[in-house]
């Protein structure tokens, strides 16, 4: 996928893995440049643990999100890169479940707190590589794909979302799962 993001800023916050280095890439690829935290950007990556864990430093990620999307100017974005157990929990991980669920509802106060100034969504991982940058391997028997992610699949849909064409589409997650958050068959 190709997009202009000319004389674009892009800033990264959170977890620094494979996707948010694929992502720095692609950004800068289409054209965006990559600052530290001393100017405001156009767009804002905020990154969370991508493999189930249970010690998440949730606040501090929101607080980033809302401090920066005070600052920025019309037509800017936020994309929080979470996994796809934020809108399917997984039974045998209870509290990363519990976490992602919170960054996602954060994610949706965010939209619509700086609605329509900013569009704020999020990006939903499931089993991304071997060994798993994303995800647990026991997604793959409920992927309707059969296989894991590629970062290429990965990226073209964050790209998506920091398109200035896409102006409409706000306090959404686009699950990037193949299929798993279909929800068939759970029993894990």
């Amino acid at each position: 996928m190709k997009i202009d993001l000319n004389d674009r800023a892009v800033l990264f916050t959170g977890a620094d893995n494979r996707v948010t280095a694929s992502a720095k890439q692609a950004l800068v690829a289409n054209g965006a440049s990559v600052i530290d935290d001393t100017a405001v950007p156009d767009l804002l990556i905020v990154s969370f643990p991508l493999v189930p864990c249970a010690d998440i430093q949730l606040e501090p990620l929101v607080s980033k999100a809302r401090s920066v999307a005070q600052a920025m100017g019309t037509g800017s974005r936020i994309v929080f890169i979470l996994s796809a157990i934020a809108a399917m929990p997984m039974r045998r991980y209870p509290e990363y479940s519990t976490q992602m669920a919170a960054a996602l509802a954060a994610m949706r106060v965010l939209a619509m707190e700086h609605g329509p100034k900013v569009l704020v969504n999020a990006l939903g991982l499931g089993l991304l590589g071997e060994p798993e940058e994303a995800g647990d391997a026991a997604m793959l028997s409920h992927v309707p794909q059969g296989r894991a992610a590629t970062r290429d699949e990965v990226i073209a849909p964050l790209l998506f979302l920091c398109d200035p064409l896409n102006s409409y589409t706000t306090g959404q997650i686009l699950s990037v799962d193949g299929g798993w958050s279909a929800g068939y068959g759970r029993n894990f």
